[in-house]
């Protein structure tokens, strides 16, 4: 089967133009490029259909490369396949083959309808009029997960090539969280798998950063990492991840996905973010929280 891309980038690597920092930026669920073939093949109409988006997340993180560091993001979207999820996640309900033990069919990501090929958007709604072939999951997956996955392999790779560490940020932007109780909603959640893929000064600081600038934070809940995170975040090795989950009301509205009089501000303070990041001397700190916790343990 022929790739759904096969006339145009199915996601970009933007490189800058001297790498000066282990940073990587990360945003998979942002690609708005739906192919005609997959529009012909879904009941939504084209609003419905990209309530998954992470929409415009990747303008929000346009400014790494102009500083530094790279910034790998999809232009396919994430209805039609998620990276953020295991490579053969899938729904055997939504195929017209049987789907073989090799395949996970029982995570609750598949359950939830949002495994590598999604069969819901938002709200629940199915994405698809008919039954799927195993050969239109290959295409998208061997054609398109894999490279993309590669892509990002190799970033990480040349960023511990260069400096002896990397930072993986995976960016996100999540509907706004209702308030709980007397607590007010967060704003943005970072995801780093409770502790487990990236030093705990990197979150310290990303956290203090957001909360400076008058926005709440959360650790974790309800959003502690996807898979990217947990797989690529391998602090003892030198590879550090952390997700980042910005509520879409700062700078859209959530209905039609138009910018809103925020976008600009939020802009701003991702801006201030990623200087800091590529600012930072990632080897020092990490290296300094590694005596930190050394001394906690004697």
């Amino acid at each position: 089967m022929r790739s759904d891309y096969w006339d145009q980038p199915a996601f970009e690597t933007i490189r800058p133009r001297r790498l000066v920092s282990p940073v990587v930026f990360n945003s998979a669920h942002s690609g708005r490029v739906y192919p005609e073939r997959f529009l012909a093949m879904t009941r939504l109409d084209h609003l419905s259909i990209r309530q998954s988006e992470d929409a415009w997340v990747d303008e929000i993180f346009a400014r790494g490369p102009h500083l530094g560091a790279p910034l790998l993001r999809a232009h396919f979207p994430r209805a039609y396949l998620d990276v953020n999820r295991e490579p053969w996640e899938l729904d055997p309900a939504m195929f017209v083959e049987p789907l073989s033990d090799r395949f996970n069919t029982t995570s609750p990501r598949v359950a939830a309808g949002l495994g590598t090929l999604a069969r819901v958007v938002a709200e629940n709604k199915p994405i698809y009029r008919e039954r799927l072939t195993l050969e239109d999951a290959r295409m998208r997956i061997e054609g398109i997960y894999h490279p993309y996955h590669a892509a990002l392999q190799k970033l990480l790779g040349e960023a511990m090539s260069a400096f002896g560490v990397a930072l993986l940020i995976d960016c996100h932007s999540m509907p706004r969280i209702n308030r709980t109780g007397d607590k007010a909603a967060p704003d943005i959640v970072l995801g780093d798998r409770y502790g487990t893929t990236c030093a705990p000064a990197l979150i310290d600081l990303v956290e203090t950063l957001f909360t400076g600038a008058g926005l709440r934070v959360a650790r974790n809940r309800p959003y502690a990492g996807g898979f990217v995170t947990r797989s690529y975040g391998r602090p003892q090795h030198g590879v550090h991840a952390l997700q980042i989950e910005i509520s879409r009301h700062l700078y859209m509205n959530e209905v039609t996905l138009a910018k809103n009089e925020g976008f600009a501000a939020i802009v701003n303070i991702i801006d201030r973010l990623i200087f800091a990041l590529i600012d930072l001397d990632l080897p020092a700190l990490v290296a300094g929280q590694g005596i930190a916790e050394k001394l906690a343990a004697e």
